[in-house]
């Protein structure tokens, strides 16, 4: 299964919502290390990525669309009085393997 580009499309609009936006970024560097957490806000949104300006520092980074789908990076976004995790889009199940499934529910009622 992959990602397909309405996903992507839905999550650069919705982070391009929230552009000013504060937000925790959680990445983990390597195998044997933490997780890292690091406060940022939302700056711009491009086509294949998206990018932040950190609190700690007077620097930026960027991050792919993809990265936040394959879980290497979460995103958490602050509501105002809480931190939300970012709402990803469902991945979209193949038509044959959803009819099967219907067909399955069908026989079995």
């Amino acid at each position: 299964m992959g990602i397909y580009r309405s996903e992507i499309a839905d999550l650069r609009k919705n982070i391009g919502d929230n552009i000013g936006q504060k937000i925790i970024i959680k990445e983990s560097p390597g195998k044997r290390s933490k997780p890292q957490e690091k406060a940022a806000v939302i700056e711009n949104v491009y086509n294949s990525y998206f990018r932040v300006k950190f609190e700690d520092a007077n620097r930026v980074g960027s991050y792919n669309y993809t990265d936040l789908f394959t879980r290497s990076v979460e995103v958490t976004m602050y509501n105002g009085e809480t931190y939300e995790p970012l709402v990803q889009p469902q991945l979209e199940v193949k038509k044959t393997r959803a009819h099967a499934e219907t067909a399955e529910n069908v026989e079995n009622t």
